[in-house]
């Protein structure tokens, strides 16, 4: 049948398309004919297939790297109440689901650029953040490697903690050796900041790393660098992004650290994740029902955010620099357990349009620049600890 054939006909575009869908995303595999139908309704254009434009692949290879083309995303736009999908992203994927069914865009081609979210129904651009200069920092390869079991992962359409830290085993075994060895090397009191995406793992891998060190009877306490955020409304209302100084009660966090690490008690905000506030006010004064984190000082001090690196006022407080990564189709999978079966924190489309917006955005300006300077990156989803040269030597002692 011809090309137009095809497109022409709902029932033989949806069966070639789940056919080919099913070899990118083997958790489809998962669904039946007709649920995958169900799944269609939601994305076949109004217009139908025809109107549809097939780009070429260099210009949507420019656009998906291009730090403009996400920030353009609107993730609250509302029609009569309801949070909008954002235009471009919705796009995007129906470019992408008919140059698959007609052949314009090889599977391997949308394969190495993007993953699909088989419970969001989307596409989304793939993040590199091993870059070349991220590599060179860190000596050109990983310092121990292991098997990577999170490929189980691919099947399924949800992550939960318990599969997830079953699968990152070997490595969160070998990694807590190997700070056990540098908090050794380098003395305590100690600040130990952990960086990363949001649910990459960062909370559990914390708490894992404070019960080792408990257990060998060290004082352990640890500031998720989160409570520190202001209101959500509030960032959003003033164009504040969730990264830097500015979506921070800073001047509360830069005190803090001065006390803790001077064996002074702390009195620091508390972020409400559910409904997104702050204990404090803008101003940084305890709201009148505000309930602020009491935190005792302690040998290690473990700090966990999405950028404690790039502040420099606090940076030289740090003495060891951690990126701890997941990657973004395994995170997505985590998130929808999390934040959207769990905790049920966000509105559907609210949920896809921020994600396929500061994905991109945050590991360009957050992420892959603390790679380029921390001390030790652990990659889960490939099982691999990765180490500075200087960090590796001092692995490397006996």
């Amino acid at each position: 049948m011809t090309q137009s054939g095809i497109i022409n006909n709902p029932t033989l575009f949806s069966e070639t398309l789940f056919e080919k869908m099913k070899k990118l995303c083997p958790a489809l595999e998962t669904l039946e004919m007709y649920e995958f139908n169900y799944c269609m309704e939601n994305v076949v254009p109004d217009t139908g297939w025809d109107l549809v434009k097939i780009e070429p692949v260099a210009a949507i290879e420019k656009r998906i790297t291009d730090i403009r083309f996400y920030k353009s995303i609107q993730i609250n736009k509302k029609t009569n109440g309801s949070v909008e999908l954002d235009t471009q992203v919705a796009d995007l994927t129906r470019t992408l689901f008919l140059g698959l069914v007609t052949g314009a865009y090889p599977p391997e081609w949308i394969d190495a650029h993007f993953y699909f979210d088989p419970r969001g129904f989307l596409f989304f651009a793939r993040t590199v953040y091993f870059t070349e200069k991220v590599k060179a920092h860190l000596r050109g390869k990983p310092y121990m490697t292991f098997e990577p079991r999170q490929r189980d992962f691919e099947r399924v359409q949800g992550v939960g903690y318990k599969d997830f830290k079953a699968a990152n085993k070997e490595v969160d075994k070998c990694f807590i050796r190997f700070v056990q060895k540098l908090i050794a090397h380098k003395k305590t009191p100690i600040l130990l900041a952990i960086a990363g995406q949001t649910a990459a793992g960062k909370t559990e891998i914390v708490e894992r790393l404070t019960n080792s060190f408990t257990s060998a009877g060290q004082h352990v306490t640890s500031i998720e660098l989160d409570n520190f955020l202001t209101d959500r409304d509030y960032r959003e209302a003033h164009g504040i992004d969730s990264e830097g100084k500015q979506a921070l009660h800073f001047d509360l966090l830069q005190q803090a650290l001065k006390d803790i690490t001077q064996g002074k008690k702390i009195s620091i905000p508390r972020y409400d994740f559910i409904n997104a506030t702050s204990s404090h006010d803008i101003s940084g004064n305890l709201k009148p029902d505000g309930v602020p984190v009491e935190v005792e000082p302690a040998d290690i001090i473990f700090m966990e955010g999405n950028f404690p690196f790039l502040l420099e006022e606090i940076v030289d407080l740090i003495g060891i620099k951690v990126m701890y990564l997941t990657d973004d189709p395994v995170r997505m999978k985590r998130k929808w357990k999390r934040d959207m079966d769990y905790r049920k924190k966000y509105q559907l489309n609210y949920f896809r349009n921020r994600y396929f917006k500061d994905q991109f955005i945050m590991a360009q300006i957050a992420y892959i620049p603390q790679l380029e300077v921390c001390d030790l990156a652990v990659d889960t989803t490939r099982a691999a600890i990765w180490a500075s040269a200087e960090f590796a030597t001092i692995l490397d002692a006996k």
